[in-house]
């Protein structure tokens, strides 16, 4: 059976992403992607492995030419936040980090709380806290 899922990305530029993702709190894995073309985060309590290769490298991996220009809409990644603060926070340093925020930090239907954000290689994320306490059942 499966052990693990890893996210692979390609992105255009290794030391920009790597110090985006450092800055919106990943880790960085130096267990893997050790190398000038790629880098490796964790992410999570789960410790979600995600790789950054350089488009080349990328390519050569997914056996396919990718367009220059990404829509960014083909997957959305979803990050949980332990808190609105976390979302808060998570929003402001991605945009110190040279991200874009396409959903300003809020709250919806009153129960959950979050943001969505594009980082530098025009894949977009969303970030949410879910108040479980005042979730609808049904």
């Amino acid at each position: 059976m499966t052990r693990s899922i890893w996210i692979n990305l390609p992105v255009k530029d290794i030391i920009k992403s790597k110090a985006f993702f450092t800055k919106i709190g990943f880790t960085l894995n130096t267990s893997y992607g050790i190398r000038e073309d790629s880098a490796s985060f964790l992410i999570g309590e789960d410790k979600l492995v995600m790789m950054l290769f350089e488009k080349s490298v990328y390519e050569g991996f997914a056996g396919v030419d990718l367009p220059e220009q990404l829509s960014g809409s083909e997957v959305l990644f979803s990050l949980d936040a332990a808190s609105p603060e976390e979302v808060d926070e998570i929003a402001k340093n991605v945009v110190e980090a040279g991200g874009t925020i396409y959903g300003e930090p809020g709250y919806k239907d009153g129960w959950m709380y979050g943001c969505g954000f594009i980082d530098l290689d025009g894949q977009r994320w969303s970030v949410l806290y879910m108040d479980t306490n005042k979730m609808p059942l049904g």
